[in-house]
């Protein structure tokens, strides 16, 4: 078994401690460097004082941007199917030709 790192992460003027795998820290350390990022963008140009509410416009961010890269990869996937099957009537109606 690998063993275990213990880090911290500052998150929104608190520290969290985590015991995880080696490979997770630098993916770890950059989403707490984007979620502090995004934090200070929205008390500047917001004026929000709660940091609760600020965490939740943070998550409210994040998860958006997931969804709609789902969102948008669940259409290229339907329109490369449609192609698809577009080309294969057209290969099938063309050896049925011969």
């Amino acid at each position: 078994m690998a063993e275990k790192l213990k880090i911290k992460l500052s998150i929104a003027d608190r520290v969290y401690p985590l015991t995880i795998d080696p490979s997770q820290e630098e993916g770890l350390r950059k989403a707490a460097k984007n979620i502090e990022q995004l934090a200070k963008k929205f008390e500047q140009n917001y004026a929000v004082r709660d940091k609760q509410d600020v965490l939740a416009m943070c998550a409210l961010q994040f998860a958006s941007k997931i969804e709609q890269k789902g969102i948008d990869q669940n259409e290229g996937v339907s329109e490369a199917v449609e192609r698809l099957q577009t080309l294969d009537e057209l290969v099938s109606s063309k050896l049925g030709m011969k």
